[in-house]
């Protein structure tokens, strides 16, 4: 049996080795200048050449940072629904693999029969007979076997749709990290301006204090005292805001953290001051940078599934050739099953063709490759668009960073001129509106500096999520 089935097995097996439709030959190249350049053009504003840390907000020194992103990646609803849809696309995987194995099913039955007793109706049988029993068992199993690959192909786009979630999910979690960081540095930001705020009633209070009993002995007027009045009412009306943005900014981190409205108003109820940046930001070349982002990686893994489904589609145009078998005993005696004679076999090789489809298949075939051009188009936007963010982004940073040098030199000035003037004040050589003006420039100093140091940081974080860093599988 087994001598005469070697040529069909043989003929089965090479047929099998044909895979139809075009073979992935990996991505295009796609921005040859930058790569042949091996840098961005604004790579050199305050970027080095030393390999770019993976958990980048660890660079920034901040404990509480740290536990919050950890905290963030671990109880996010996005990441977990990116979890559920990598186990969703591993299944799928296996799933497929499994449709290139042979399907097996086994039966068992017990029948059970008593003919009816016909004597009253004239017959001449006498009673009926029976209970008689007969008992089954038996396996089917078939296969069809992949001549042309179609079933390769199915597994090829399935490994590439999972390698795809599996990217997804890095991508979340760059998404994720940049985005707590950014709002822990709104938090911290609105804290600082508002104790800002506070200190600035404090010494507007002590100016109010000052003119008033200098009204009282008739050295200031009331004009004066009601310029100082107002000056000190609308810096505490900054306040409200500031608070409101600041429960806003606690439930942004507790969303991001999978957490309630609330949950958070304690831990970082103390103001404490903005993460210190590090001098140089570790930047790879763009070649590293293309295999580093995962939103490319999807894409390339897109793309490669897409190709594989051509080929899919393709091999429903040939014959399919399946094989079955049946193999099963019957018996009155359970005990008898197992006797060579007691049972029954059955192989049936099967061979299919769709010989006239009226182009169902054609049409398939040209639906992938169209899908296929899709997501070439699709890859080579999401690179340049990658490119495209890191370059805005190290620009942005590193003209920043010099902004801010600019911002803490007004500070110092501001409030070297402010302490000046509050003392020529106190002396009686300045007037109340050159000590006024002389707080409210200092002031705006201050606050600009605090919302340059709290861009500098968001630029920061804006930077890693643009080269693709902060995911961990």
């Amino acid at each position: 049996m087994i001598a005469r089935s070697f040529p069909l097995l043989l003929t089965v097996g090479l047929l099998s080795a044909c895979t139809v439709g075009p073979d992935y030959q990996g991505a295009p190249a796609v921005a040859p200048k930058t790569l042949a350049a091996g840098r961005l053009p604004h790579a050199d504003r305050a970027a080095s050449n030393a390999p770019a840390a993976a958990q980048w907000w660890r660079t920034l020194g901040d404990a509480q940072l740290d536990e919050l992103v950890e905290q963030a990646l671990h109880n996010s609803p996005d990441i977990a629904t990116a979890q559920a849809r990598l186990r969703q696309s591993r299944a799928s995987l296996s799933g497929a693999r499994a449709n290139a194995m042979p399907k097996v099913t086994g039966d068992a039955a017990l029948l059970k029969l008593r003919s009816p007793d016909t004597s009253a109706l004239g017959g001449s049988s006498g009673g009926g007979r029976g209970p008689l029993s007969l008992y089954l068992a038996g396996f089917d199993a078939s296969w069809e076997a992949d001549l042309f690959g179609g079933t390769r192909r199915a597994v090829e786009a399935a490994d590439a749709e999972a390698d795809a979630s599996q990217a997804q999910l890095a991508d979340a979690q760059v998404q994720l990290a940049a985005e707590v960081v950014q709002a822990y540095t709104d938090l911290r930001d609105q804290q600082a301006r508002l104790a800002l705020v506070d200190a600035s009633v404090d010494i507007e209070n002590q100016a109010l204090d000052l003119t008033q009993q200098r009204r009282e002995r008739g050295v200031a007027s009331q004009l004066q005292l009601e310029q100082v009045l107002t000056q000190a009412e609308n810096t505490r009306a900054q306040r409200l805001p500031l608070q409101a943005s600041i429960v806003e900014s606690l439930d942004q981190l507790g969303l991001l953290c999978g957490l309630e409205p609330g949950e958070l108003d304690s831990r970082l109820a103390t103001a404490r001051a903005l993460p210190a940046i590090p001098n140089q930001v570790p930047v790879a070349d763009p070649a590293a940078l293309l295999k580093a982002r995962p939103d490319i990686r999807v894409a390339e893994r897109k793309l490669a599934s897409s190709n594989a489904q051509i080929g899919e589609k393709t091999a429903d145009w040939f014959p399919k050739l399946s094989l079955m078998g049946d193999l099963s005993f019957s018996a009155g005696d359970p005990g008898h099953l197992a006797r060579k004679d007691n049972g029954t076999w059955l192989i049936l090789p099967r061979l299919t063709w769709n010989a006239l489809d009226f182009g169902r298949v054609a049409a398939s075939v040209k639906g992938a490759e169209a899908g296929r051009d899709e997501a070439l188009a699709n890859y080579k936007s999401v690179v340049l668009g990658a490119l495209r963010d890191a370059d805005v982004a190290l620009a942005r940073y590193g003209n920043q960073r010099q902004n801010v040098v600019l911002l803490r030199n007004v500070e110092s000035s501001a409030v070297r001129a402010a302490d000046l003037t509050r003392q020529r004040y106190r002396a009686g050589t300045a007037s109340t509106l050159d000590w006024l003006d002389a707080e409210r420039t200092r002031y705006q100093a201050q606050e600009s500096r605090i919302s340059g140091d709290a861009e500098l940081l968001k630029d920061f974080a804006s930077l890693h999520k643009a080269l693709g860093l902060g995911w961990v599988l």
